[in-house]
């Protein structure tokens, strides 16, 4: 719980990772900004979708759309948050000379995406919508 809460001060007080071992080379540091941006941007696609479900698809059942809508929104929430964890862990890491952390997020993020496609894909195909 101490490790958590530790990693949580550093989302918002990031030059306090300075503290932690020795500067590594700045260029791997700019990657790891290029992939939280990555991942930031990835989070915002999620949630543009997450609306342009809701606005866009009003003949769709009520359940229907407000599913795969929150269902995006919570995605791209969890995508969001786990960008800045995963920016913190790596740069605390690099500065530490350990290897980068490894994480499954990127797996699961990608079937969550790929289950809700396969689902609007059903909902397209068969029509479901408020008749």
């Amino acid at each position: 719980m101490n490790g958590i809460l530790t990693s949580l001060r550093l989302w918002f007080a990031p030059a306090r990772v300075r503290d932690e071992g020795e500067t590594p080379d700045y260029r791997f540091s700019l990657a790891n900004e290029r992939t939280f941006l990555a991942w930031v941007r990835t989070a915002l696609a999620l949630i543009g979708g997450g609306f342009a479900v809701d606005q866009f698809l009003p003949d769709l059942r009520w359940a229907w759309r407000i599913g795969l809508s929150l269902t995006l929104l919570a995605v791209g929430a969890l995508c969001s948050l786990r960008a800045v964890n995963h920016w913190v862990r790596c740069e605390l890491a690099m500065r530490r000379g350990e290897d980068l952390p490894v994480t499954r997020f990127p797996a699961v993020l990608s079937l969550a995406v790929g289950v809700v496609a396969l689902i609007m894909v059903v909902v397209v195909l068969f029509g479901w919508a408020d008749r």
